[in-house]
């Protein structure tokens, strides 16, 4: 396998500019939206928010993403005169306007109005706690989403200012929490009434100290285990008999996918012998995902993200075996988050090759940069996230497409 750079020796950055994202979740821990972030280091402007908004296009234009979730890009109220929200279908879109330092009066009106004329052809638009100065009254009017970010303001003032929101008796705008560290954080906004969240909690996992794996899971990596070391056939029927559930998900996959045969698919064998070992177990990987320890739905999306965008990000740089592993390394980092058990515990019950326990455990190897850039696509740090892409050399056309398939294959593979 050949190693990729491990100094910054690509290009400057290119004027795509490079896009990350936070999860929106809901009360449930489903996600609803993504926040789309502008790294490009770009100032901000009509010019930068122009190409951002293409990238925004085209993910909204991938259906699996754009009927069920709703994007969040943020832009300068320039970008409201802008001919390139022509192109853009409203409905799944909220402009997120950041308020500039100081603005006259006479502008704040004029802003106003053209806010106005955005949300009548159907674009919800959202603000930072700022707008909740009596100064930007008139374009808080205007507003779907009024976001509060935790990092920046003491905890004290959350619930006055989630109280100053109630008395503006504003029947569509809701609250968005950003900034979500901590689980007592998550808590307080919940207990406040705050209903949506972002931050990078919903990734992290919760330990469970002195508590084995639980069967489901157990089941899921023994045979990930065996598919993965030529396991017996009858081994692996064993493992799939005993998990009802998990026999069915397969049955109901391998009938989906072989909706032409004369007769459906009822034995574990067939199945088996349909699907074949390598679609066996980056299906088994998907489903350990979506099998979070009582915790976020959010940690499937994520993970099965993470996996694809490896794969993508790997591209034809190595071969197909090395491409399945870049996948189980993706969806393998939230491994503590969906068990709740420490990583090096979880692994120890399952054989993976080398490179892939070196990613893991020790941020070491071939895939530890795709990794390092990965956890960059959902951070909200600028430095890190360019650094990354350096690293591999990667253009940032490059790492947006894969971004973007990544995002719409987990919206299709878990839907």
């Amino acid at each position: 396998m050949t190693q990729p750079q491990t100094s910054i020796t690509a290009p400057e950055l290119d004027a795509d500019g490079l896009l990350a994202r936070q999860a929106i979740l809901d009360e449930k821990m489903s996600v609803v939206g993504y926040a789309l972030l502008d790294r490009s280091g770009r100032a901000p402007g009509p010019a930068r928010d122009a190409d951002f908004l293409m990238h925004a296009l085209s993910l909204a234009s991938s259906t699996a993403v754009a009927d069920k979730l709703t994007l969040f890009l943020r832009c300068s109220h320039e970008t409201l005169a802008s001919p390139h929200l022509e192109l853009v279908s409203p409905e799944r879109l909220v402009l997120e306007i950041a308020l500039p330092p100081a603005v006259e009066a006479e502008r704040i009106a004029a802003v106003a109005a053209q806010l106005k004329a955005a949300r009548d052809k159907g674009f919800r638009l959202a603000f930072d706690h700022q707008a909740l100065a009596p100064a930007w009254a008139s374009w808080l009017a205007h507003a779907s989403f009024v976001r509060l970010d935790l990092e920046r303001l003491p905890a004290g003032v959350i619930e006055p200012v989630l109280k100053h929101v109630a008395r503006l008796a504003m029947k569509n705008l809701k609250v968005i929490a950003s900034g979500v560290e901590t689980r007592e954080q998550h808590a307080s906004a919940t207990a406040l009434g705050v209903r949506l969240f972002q931050g990078q909690w919903f990734a992290r996992p919760v330990l469970v100290r002195n508590q084995p794996v639980r069967a489901q899971h157990a089941n899921i990596l023994q045979l990930i285990h065996l598919l993965r070391n030529d396991g017996e056939l009858e081994q692996i029927e064993e493992v799939l008999k005993r998990d009802p559930l998990l026999s069915l998900n397969l049955l109901r996959l391998v009938n989906a996918a072989s909706n032409g045969l004369r007769h459906e698919v009822t034995s574990f064998r067939q199945a088996t012998m349909l699907l074949g070992l390598q679609k066996l177990t980056r299906w088994a990987a998907l489903m350990l995902a979506a099998s979070g320890e009582g915790g976020s739905p959010a940690l499937a999306r994520i993970a099965a993200t993470r996996g694809r965008l490896a794969e993508l990000l790997v591209g034809e740089r190595l071969d197909e075996k090395e491409r399945d592993q870049a996948f189980v390394v993706g969806i393998f980092s939230l491994l503590d988050a969906i068990t709740g058990q420490p990583l090096e515990a979880v692994l120890e019950t399952v054989k993976l090759p080398g490179p892939v326990n070196d990613a893991l455990l020790h941020r070491s190897g071939p895939f530890a940069p795709y990794l390092d850039l990965i956890e960059a696509c959902e951070s909200a740090d600028e430095e890190s996230f360019a650094r990354a892409a350096l690293v591999l050399g990667l253009s940032n056309h490059d790492v947006n497409m894969a971004h973007l398939q990544a995002l719409a294959w987990a919206e299709n593979m878990l839907s």
